[in-house]
């Protein structure tokens, strides 16, 4: 096992014998430039889109189980993709490869994805602007659920799950062939995910922050059991 105080160590002693500019290297995406975002276009047409802005208070400090975020994870050859959803109070994640990222396909993912959980873990979601969630009343009206909006050109506020597929793309870097990619492969990738102790969950694995919420929330709904 390595220590934080190990790493730290070779981080001071990389410092002062390198130049500062070579610690990209040490990235999972080794790149001088981050990605530039264009601040130009307005709101895409997706009717009836609640802002996050409206979000309450207690989906925002991930207060309560059951708020989820949901994006598409692309890849450099044209079609298939990964959907990929977030519950942001425990961090879970669970994933579903998609022939592409029409709405109608995406909206019944969706639905198949979080249709097994309880009610009480299942409260909102929130999306970026993409087409791909045009269909959100569909996943709403299927799961009685309400759906958010981020700001245009603004993906960071749902972190979330911007951070989730960051970490995914160590295993599933844009090169991946998904074609060659069995759903097992796939499943092992987000059980590994799923089973890594987060310093934001109190070194608790998501999974389990995931399960202690679950049990919570039957035991405080009469007649509701987990699944």
């Amino acid at each position: 096992m390595i220590s934080h105080e190990t790493i730290y160590r070779f981080v001071y002693a990389q410092l002062k014998r390198t130049n500062e500019r070579r610690w990209r290297l040490y990235l999972p995406r080794s790149k001088y430039k981050r990605g530039r975002r264009n601040k130009g276009g307005g709101w895409p047409r997706i009717a009836d889109r609640c802002s996050i802005h409206d979000r309450p208070l207690d989906i925002a400090t991930r207060q309560v189980p059951g708020h989820w975020e949901a994006d598409g994870m692309l890849f450099s050859a044209p079609g298939k993709a990964i959907l990929v959803a977030q519950e942001r109070q425990s961090r879970l994640t669970i994933a579903m490869p998609q022939q592409n990222l029409k709405a109608d396909p995406v909206a019944a993912a969706l639905t198949r994805m979080l249709r097994p959980m309880p009610p009480t873990m299942r409260r909102s979601i929130t999306f970026d602007n993409g087409t791909e969630f045009a269909r959100h009343h569909h996943i709403a009206r299927q799961l009685g659920l309400q759906t958010f909006f981020c700001d245009p050109h603004s993906p960071w506020q749902k972190g979330g799950i911007e951070n989730a597929i960051g970490r995914l793309r160590r295993d599933l870097p844009r090169k991946t062939n998904l074609n060659a990619l069995p759903r097992s492969s796939l499943d092992a990738i987000i059980a590994r995910h799923n089973n890594t102790p987060r310093k934001c969950l109190g070194f608790q694995t998501p999974a389990e922050a995931f399960l202690n919420s679950l049990h919570f929330e039957c035991e405080s709904t009469p007649g509701t059991r987990p699944g």
